[in-house]
This record gives C-alpha cells, structure tokens and sequence, in this order.
C-alpha cells in the first residue's frame, strides 16, 4: 500500500461520489462523519472557520477501505484504519506539510494514527479524552416510569435549550462558540422530560435520521434533580422517535468516567460496540 492511494480532494460532492456509499454502510461507526458531511452539504464549511475542508477516501480498484476529513483548523477524523493504512494516511499528509493539531477516531485508529504521526513529523501525542460508543439493541424502557410526559421543543423553548445545552457543555468541559447557529446542538432535535404540571426537568437531543442512523445527543438533566429517573424516560422517548423514523442505527457516546450514565443506558437496550479517543499533537511538524 502507498500514500498516494488516499485520493485527496475539497471538493464534497467529489468526495462523496466515491465515498458516501462507504461511509453509509456502517453507519453507527461512521456517526460522526455523517453528521458531520450532512452539515457540509446543507450549510457549507464557513461555520468551522476560515480555509478550506480537505477530504480523503482511501481507495484502490474502485473500492474504498478508509475515509477522513479535516475541518478548517481542526484536527483529523479517520474513519477505522488498520496500522498500515494509518502509516500510509500520516505519511501522505506530512509530505503535504499539513499540521495537525489533533486525531479524533475509534480508539485503535487513533493510536495507530498518533504513532504514525509521530514517526513522520516527531510530533508527540497525548490522550485528551476517550468515548464510549453505544448502539441500540432493544429499546427497554424503564418501569416505573417516573410520573410526567415527553414534549418535544418548539420554537418557544428556545431560550431553555440553548439554557441546558450550554450548561451540558460546560459539565463536560466542551467550548461552545458564542454563536448557537455555529454550535453542534443547533441542528438538532430537541425533546423535553416534564413533569405532571409541565415543568422541565430533563432534555435530550437527536439528530436528523442520516444513512438510517440517528445519534441521541445530547442527554441533560440539571444536578439538583438527578437520580429520580429523568434521563433514562427522556432518552426512551427520544430513541421510540428516532425508530419510528424508520432509523435502523440509533447511537450515542458517553464518557467513560461516569458509571451511572452508561449503566443507564444499558438498562434501555444501548449496547457498547467500540471505544473512542482524541490524541492532541505538539512539538514538531512537518516541513
């Protein structure tokens, strides 16, 4: 295999002539580019800065292996790769001379990637966070349910949403931009847990339906009303919404760190199908 297998192009729509079907063939791995390129095509890439958006598909007699993109001074976002592939992608981008500030993949793709980078550029690694990716088996619902309703949010709970959205990034140490339209909660789909007199008490997220697959994201309930069943009845109504969408992959991440969420979501049916980690770069670069 050789570097110049990966194709290299900024052009979407080239990219995804060759690298759409590939990239909906697995789409509960493949969530984030997804999302990802359907933002592109619907909004264009000014939203993720200044420059332009380098895509790549790792291609050979016609049939695609890998893909990544990079967003304009962002890190890159491998789809899995085996170590050799990763070798080949590193090698590829460090005699472009493109600087990396960071590598976001499941989790042997990283690593496999940071090492390579490594060894092409000197450029050291460290792990910024790592993920759990979960896939819905079965839908169980909680029982007892926790007295209430779901409601989806209109236009009127705007304020609310952007309220708990800013408050979830900051427990989870996420910079949001200033602008929502910029954020990654802002094309989302937003359902609210309430109780018997209409009061909020927990919210969720989801995705449009994108290659059959939806990603519940993201699930909040402010600390003074945890532990009373309020994530887990948001998070059912909200996945029941994406399967009556006909979506056949419902996913979601969680942070490792927290025990309490990811047993939740395995009570509901979530299966855990892979790990997933960011590696932030310093030191040299290519020339």
């Amino acid at each position: 295999m050789r570097p110049d297998d990966w194709y290299l192009t900024e052009d979407l729509d080239d990219f995804l002539a060759g690298g759409g079907d590939f990239l909906r063939s697995r789409p509960a791995l493949h969530t984030t580019p997804l999302t990802v390129m359907e933002r592109l095509r619907t909004r264009g890439s000014a939203q993720y800065g200044d420059g332009a958006v380098l895509f790549g598909r790792l291609e050979r007699a016609g049939r695609v292996d890998a893909t990544f993109y990079r967003l304009p001074s962002r890190g890159l976002a491998p789809t899995s790769l085996t170590p050799e592939q990763a070798d080949t992608l590193a090698a590829r981008l460090a005699d472009l001379g493109h600087p990396l500030p960071y590598v976001t993949a499941d989790q042997s793709t990283a690593t496999a990637f940071a090492e390579a980078w490594r060894r092409h550029t000197g450029a050291t690694s460290a792990l910024r966070v790592r993920l759990h990716l979960y896939r819905l088996g079965t839908l169980t619902p909680q029982e007892p349910a926790p007295e209430g309703r779901g409601r989806v949010a209109c236009s009127e709970d705007h304020a609310q949403v952007v309220h708990w959205c800013r408050e979830f990034a900051t427990a989870v140490d996420e910079v949001l931009p200033d602008s929502w339209a910029d954020t990654r909660f802002a094309d989302k789909h937003f359902t609210f847990w309430e109780t018997p007199d209409g009061t909020p008490v927990s919210i969720a997220g989801s995705t449009s339906k994108i290659g059959g697959m939806v990603r519940v994201d993201p699930v909040y309930t402010p600390a003074h009303l945890r532990g009373r069943g309020y994530a887990g009845a948001v998070t059912a109504e909200v996945t029941r919404a994406a399967l009556a969408t006909g979506a056949t992959d419902v996913v979601l991440f969680t942070d490792p760190g927290n025990p309490t969420s990811n047993a939740l979501y395995q009570r509901l049916g979530y299966v855990r199908i892979t790990d997933w980690a960011v590696y932030d770069f310093s030191g040299a670069a290519p020339e």
